[in-house]
């Protein structure tokens, strides 16, 4: 097994194209927090002609509506939530500059194909491990929606977290290869 390669966002193309499924990386620099209604606002700005929180070229979207933040910490607990549920916005997103996402599980056919389109990769983020996430997360700052509570829009910073190439900008699908490997005949 080969370590974790280090990254530093917001991610260039050619960053991306190093980039294949099964990659460990450590992921530092700003990073976004958003969620499906998050998702559904920055599409209808988008379509509205209206200007986002955040500059989407090269960023970096984590599906996450973190705990609050116990004294003396940055944030709470931080771990992915389910990341098919922003399948129909990541497209348009990826289409204005979004270069990544962090989630846990698959995701659908169209994302897989913007991603191969746009130059954009998604990152596994482990399930379960959200107060070890959180670790990694040095400053946050509501910068948009904090009407949502847990699920209003954050500027993260963070310092390497630990992720996963779970789908590359050339189709890869690492669940799908679990599947495969991993299938009783």
């Amino acid at each position: 097994m080969s370590e974790p390669i280090r990254i530093e966002a917001p991610l260039t193309d050619d960053v991306v194209k190093k980039l294949k499924i099964g990659t460990e990386v450590l992921l530092s620099g700003v990073i976004y927090t958003a969620r499906d209604t998050a998702h559904q606002r920055f599409v209808d700005m988008l379509a509205a002609g209206k200007p986002l929180p955040f500059d989407l070229k090269g960023s970096i979207i984590f599906y996450v509506g973190p705990s609050p933040a116990k004294p003396g910490k940055v944030i709470g607990a931080a771990g992915p939530t389910t990341s098919y549920r922003m399948d129909p916005f990541a497209p348009t997103l990826m289409k204005n500059g979004l270069k990544g996402m962090i989630g846990k599980g698959q995701r659908n056919k169209g994302v897989i194909d913007a991603m191969k389109e746009h130059v954009c990769v998604y990152f596994g983020a482990t399930g379960g491990a959200a107060a070890l996430i959180a670790k990694s997360i040095v400053e946050a700052q509501v910068i948009a929606f904090e009407e949502l509570g847990a699920e209003a829009v954050t500027k993260l910073r963070v310092k390497d977290m630990p992720l996963i190439v779970a789908n590359d900008c050339y189709g890869g699908d690492l669940y799908a290869e679990g599947c495969k490997k991993w299938a009783r005949p």
